[in-house]
């Protein structure tokens, strides 16, 4: 239906939902257990991506959803805004909100609470983050621009062209807001974080891993084993932590190495536009160029993560 990633013919959407319908029938025949078949279908949505070149599911179905739109639309007005990484609000309806853990927020919480010790990623690599509430208002805009008129639009709402954000100065901003104000955990002790190792390669990643964390934890489940379960809490929050920092891998590991820039020029030329035809453009912003990234994280997307999404 649509050209893949990787110029991989034979995408046929009807197909991959009959394949995703039919795996989970079987799956649920054979009595499989639930935990089972979540795997599995996580695992059959990344077989899936990866065959047409897209890195997980998430990204796979959107851009199968770009197709059906294309596909279908006739003559009504298509806009299509493709944001890239949202993060909590930067001025509506108020500073700081979000509501669930997304994207970087997840990197937020893991290091706050100390789960983070080390990461992968080129200290180099242009963090593409733009505030909801820019997203929101470019896509009011473009509605506004685009109606009544039978043609196709893409805007990419992001930063990495006009004002790059560096996964370095990501980190800094974090470890300076957490040693300022540090995270009080259940027992009401301060969580004391500390530099997060940067690993510029999955090699060097696992290497660590297993070095640091995978052999000590080994040498726990033995201990913990011949000492009749006495260890088992301090097993299973290591094994957790060690959980946690493998899926978070496993979820950005595509973007933690990425070099490319999303061209926002469409987006630029609609911003010009509203601004000259009279749009208040102070109620109806979305210019990422405004965003001083040092503030907005340490006196904006911080503070306003521990207090909607830490928990």
């Amino acid at each position: 239906m649509g050209e893949t990633l990787n110029g991989t013919s034979g995408l046929d959407i009807e197909a991959e939902k009959k394949l995703v319908d039919d795996t989970l029938k079987q799956l649920k025949a054979e009595n499989c257990s639930e935990e089972f078949i979540k795997s599995a279908m996580k695992d059959l949505g990344i077989q899936r991506a990866r065959k047409y070149g897209w890195p997980n599911t998430y990204v796979f179905s959107k851009a199968m959803g770009e197709m059906l739109l294309g596909h279908l639309k006739e003559n009504i007005p298509l806009v299509i805004v493709r944001p890239t990484i949202v993060t909590s609000t930067y001025k509506e309806p108020f500073p700081g909100w979000a509501e669930g853990v997304r994207t970087i927020d997840s990197l937020a919480v893991g290091y706050g609470k100390g789960r983070i010790t080390c990461f992968l990623g080129n200290p180099k690599t242009v963090i593409d983050a733009i505030p909801a509430d820019m997203v929101v208002n470019a896509m009011i805009v473009a509605m506004a621009a685009h109606a009544n008129q039978p043609d196709e639009t893409i805007y990419h709402v992001g930063s990495s062209v006009s004002n790059p954000l560096e996964l370095a100065s990501l980190q800094d901003y974090g470890q300076r807001y957490f040693t300022k104000h540090p995270w009080i955990n259940k027992e009401g002790r301060p969580v004391i974080v500390g530099e997060v190792k940067m690993l510029n390669s999955m090699d060097s990643f696992k290497r660590y891993l297993a070095i640091h964390y995978l052999l000590p934890l080994k040498g726990l489940q033995i201990v913990n084993t011949a000492c009749c379960q006495y260890f088992e809490s301090l097993y299973v929050e290591l094994r957790r932590k060690i959980k946690f920092v493998m899926r978070l891998v496993e979820l950005y590991a595509p973007y933690l190495f990425f070099k490319g820039y999303y061209d926002d020029m469409n987006t630029e030329i609609l911003r010009r536009a509203a601004e000259e035809s009279g749009v208040e453009t102070d109620i109806f912003y979305f210019d990422p160029k405004v965003i001083n990234w040092a503030d907005y994280f340490m006196n904006i997307h911080l503070p306003g993560a521990v207090k909607y999404v830490f928990k």
